[in-house]
């Protein structure tokens, strides 16, 4: 046998080249269609889920599954479906899903508050945990979605700062113990964005406001209209959906990655008020929402 097919048989094959997986939650409304469809636009084959059956059967580049996040078997079933289709192999997991729930502490029933954390917090970690051997595979990148609010909680939007703060909290861990195998975690906090939120912002304080007790609307009425003015009027000059998808797209593709980024001069704004301020400052400011 000649030496060149020696030589040959013993190098390696080059691997033909394998398009990049994409996983994100909350696929199918909001600020997740941008970023799905801003992905699969660059060539990433992308799996999201979504709440509405409709959804799941729209012909899009996006494939879009039936999928409660807060049920631990339905994600890790998920998860086990998207492993049969490529591989094994999950290069960027957007963890975007979410929901919010305003209203003054004393008044929304502590089950609600529950499921905002069962959403926003838990359930990004149940969706991280479940692809973690498809991103140790790829050498993946973890985002997590949250809000300049988990860094400045106001009266009235408590539930879903705090519930962002904690998930927050879990994915700085996980960037420490993940660093060393290859995955990196980033924090995306965005401002204001116009992704069909607003309208449905609005109505919702609109219901809050119209759920309150005499009692309760005595105590809390006039401020709790005050702050759906500001929350509302914020939202609406926020920026525009397919603007922060991308922006959130390119933060997801930095290398090195970022363990923290704000989307929109609002959230930038207010990131360096912080850092700028005192905690007597801060709480000054804050008090002004209340």
């Amino acid at each position: 046998m000649s030496n060149t097919i020696d030589n040959a048989a013993e190098t390696p094959a080059r691997a033909m080249p394998t398009r990049r997986t994409a996983i994100v939650t909350g696929a199918g409304s909001g600020l997740g269609v941008d970023i799905a469809a801003g992905l699969a636009a660059k060539g990433y084959r992308v799996f999201g889920t979504t709440l509405d059956s409709d959804e799941s059967n729209a012909d899009t580049a996006v494939e879009l599954a039936h999928v409660d996040i807060t049920d631990t078997t339905a994600v890790r079933s998920w998860a086990a479906h998207v492993e049969e289709e490529t591989g094994g192999r999950v290069d960027l997991l957007i963890n975007n899903a979410g929901i919010l729930t305003p209203g003054p502490l004393e008044v929304v029933p502590l089950d609600a508050i529950r499921r905002e954390f069962e959403v926003n917090t838990f359930a990004p970690l149940t969706v991280v945990n479940a692809f973690l051997p498809q991103l140790r595979s790829a050498g993946g990148r973890i985002v997590l979605i949250s809000t300049i609010s988990a860094a400045f909680p106001v009266a009235f939007n408590t539930a879903s700062a705090a519930s962002k703060a904690a998930a927050e909290a879990l994915m700085i861990d996980y960037r420490a113990e993940l660093h060393h195998h290859g995955i990196d975690v980033t924090i995306v906090q965005p401002g204001s964005t116009l992704t069909g939120g607003p309208a449905r912002s609005a109505a919702l304080l609109d219901r809050v406001i119209g759920s309150l007790t005499p009692d309760e609307r005595d105590l809390y009425g006039d401020a709790l209209a005050r702050f759906a003015d500001v929350f509302n009027e914020r939202q609406g000059a926020g920026m525009p959906s397919a603007t922060a998808a991308a922006e959130v797209i390119d933060i997801a593709e930095r290398t090195p990655a970022p363990s923290t980024a704000t989307i929109g001069d609002d959230a930038a704004a207010l990131h360096a008020l912080i850092q700028s301020s005192t905690p007597e400052e801060l709480d000054a400011l804050r008090l002004q929402y209340s």
